[in-house]
């Protein structure tokens, strides 16, 4: 069963910033994370973004948060990662 995916309003605004190249990579893979959630073992992030994890998309990071409860993803921000993290 796949997962629901909900964007922040950051996400939507960082999504908007990418080339379009680049956004249709970073969609394409929230969609597959969304339907493979199950397989997929989340990287979690440490120290300010405690409680959040990492989906890679060649040199651009998804932040993101999810509730395995009610099946739902909640993209928090996308970017480059060497900005992403800041």
């Amino acid at each position: 069963m796949s997962y629901i995916i909900e964007y922040e309003p950051e996400a939507l605004a960082d999504l908007e910033k990418l080339t379009q190249a680049v956004r249709e990579r970073v969609v394409n893979k929230i969609n597959w994370l969304a339907e493979n959630f199950e397989q997929v073992n989340p990287q979690p992030l440490t120290s300010d973004l405690s409680g959040f994890f990492k989906l890679r998309v060649g040199d651009y990071r998804v932040i993101y948060e999810f509730n395995s409860e009610e099946k739902i993803i909640f993209i928090d921000r996308i970017g480059h990662r060497r900005e992403i993290y800041k």
